[in-house]
């Protein structure tokens, strides 16, 4: 019985062990984290432009936040009114949003 009892006790301290190893194909813990002083922010942009297509029949056509967009059509109660290879016009009443391709690119080259 003793022995039997000192089986179970190391086959037991065997399996805890083995649940305190860290799967060897993860990145280590320390690479997941921000440096100093800097913190993870979330900003809400609005709607992100990601594709024109104009087409040589006059067919105009814009990818916004992944929805494909005619002209003419709504996207989220705005109307797609302007359609150029960088950029789109969306109007709701007489607010107009201006969304361009790669807005960051577009801000670095203008300063």
């Amino acid at each position: 019985m003793n022995r039997a009892l000192c089986v179970c006790l190391l086959i037991a301290c065997g399996v805890a062990g083995a649940q305190t190893l860290t799967d060897p194909t993860q990145p280590p813990p320390e690479s997941r984290l921000l440096p100093a002083g800097e913190a993870e922010i979330v900003v809400s942009r609005g709607p992100v432009l990601q594709s024109v297509l104009i087409g040589s029949n006059g067919r105009q056509v814009a990818v916004i936040d992944g929805q494909t967009v005619r002209k003419g059509e709504k996207f989220k109660g705005a109307t797609l009114v302007q359609v150029s290879k960088n950029q789109v016009v969306l109007q709701n009443g007489k607010n107009k949003q201006v969304l361009t391709l790669f807005p960051d690119a577009a801000k670095k080259t203008a300063h």
